[in-house]
């Protein structure tokens, strides 16, 4: 059995002097933001909100400034992206390209993809979706069934995307496909090209409406649409190296383990003063959770500061943080009297209500939890 460690973040001064700078931010420009509205950060698209990142520097912060970046830690980067998800920002319009995209185009992508995309991406202008789940499939990637056939002059791509959070808003998704053998080959014959969204024909996006009745996630459909051989993004053949390193990035950050947090801070402020034991118990085991989860994720941001490969790290990450954030509705309902009710005017009841509705998708996003125990396991020298 492999021993597996996290390293111990470093004392980072910049970062901590950064983050009163962008809590002051925050508390201004959320000022009027609802606690209800606040609960749904990964899903509160907002354009103008994420240009307002871009214009401080605080999108694309750690790629090379000739990409529109701004070489930065990933400290650094780490206190933005927490300081936003605990303050309840609406980042759904940078937050998978600045997450993960921008990073898998900065790592595999031509000098013409990184010259014409990061600089948009930076500036909080270019919004991306994730082409990798589809029907049938679940979190098994290797299944997919998607093929780009190579024609003159480019690809003719068909098949289906599934769960596609964001596409009915994205500029550009990257699509991870087959271009060669079939679904039994698994991992051989991979691929991920780059999809303009807004120019590509033969591409149609329909809505998925989700149990909270909210529109976020999608179905995309390819139906013998060209893409120019330019959208390959690095090699033919090897994209499943490549989109296992994009979800490290995906997997290891705090928002897999800051998805509930509202709901926290609600259930502190009602239960403050007067918390039974019980409640004192519940918190503190929460906090300490919490506190651990975060010392985890600092650890992660540590190997990618170190330009070290943290995909099985980031994988135990997301498994924990996922238990986490679906504990916390159950526990929250154990220890007040209420049911969850979208239309209470309780912050607490509503807040409840909405995370109760969104909990079941925390173990799916990113991957499912038997899948993150495949890569755990493989990790550790177990299989």
């Amino acid at each position: 059995m492999t021993t597996l460690r996290f390293p111990s973040p470093p004392q980072h001064d910049a970062a901590e002097a950064l983050r009163g700078e962008v809590r002051a931010f925050l508390a201004e420009t959320l000022a009027e933001r609802s606690p209800l509205h606040r609960a749904d950060s990964w899903n509160g698209f907002d354009r103008d909100f994420s240009r307002k990142l871009g214009q401080r520097g605080w999108l694309g912060m750690t790629w090379p400034k000739r990409y529109g970046g701004h070489e930065r830690s990933a400290f650094e980067r780490y206190v933005v992206v927490e300081e936003t998800l605990a303050a309840g920002a609406p980042v759904a319009a940078h937050w998978i390209a600045d997450r993960q995209s921008g990073p898998s185009l900065l790592k595999y992508g031509t000098e013409e993809q990184k010259q014409s995309v990061l600089p948009g991406i930076a500036a909080g202008e270019t919004v991306f979706c994730i082409g990798m789940s589809e029907p049938d499939s679940g979190s098994d990637l290797a299944a997919t069934r998607t093929r780009a056939v190579p024609v003159d002059g480019g690809w003719r791509v068909t098949g289906t995307k599934l769960w596609t959070t964001g596409a009915h808003h994205a500029d550009y998704m990257i699509l991870f496909c087959r271009t060669s053998g079939t679904p039994a080959d698994r991992q051989a014959g991979t691929s991920q090209l780059l999809v303009d969204l807004k120019a590509t024909e033969g591409l149609t996006i329909r809505p998925i409406i989700d149990l909270a009745g909210q529109h976020h996630f999608n179905e995309v459909h390819f139906e013998d649409a060209f893409l120019p051989a330019t959208a390959l993004i690095g090699t033919e053949g090897a994209g499943w190296e490549q989109v296992m390193s994009e979800l490290a990035f995906e997997r290891s950050g705090p928002e897999r383990f800051l998805s509930s947090m509202q709901l926290l801070i609600e259930l502190v402020g009602v239960l403050q003063g007067a918390p039974g034991e019980a409640a004192q118990l519940a918190l503190g085991r929460l906090t300490a959770h919490l506190v651990t989860l975060r010392r985890l994720s600092r650890g992660v941001a540590a190997m990618l500061e170190a330009g070290e490969n943290p995909g099985t790290h980031a994988a135990i990450v997301k498994d924990l943080g996922a238990t986490f954030e679906q504990d916390l509705p159950d526990i929250a309902r154990g220890l007040i009297d209420a049911e969850p009710d979208a239309a209470s005017t309780s912050d607490l009841v509503a807040v409840l209500a909405h995370i109760t509705l969104n909990a079941p998708s925390f173990s799916l996003r990113g991957g499912t939890r038997e899948i993150l125990r495949g890569i755990i396991a493989r990790g550790l020298g177990l299989r």
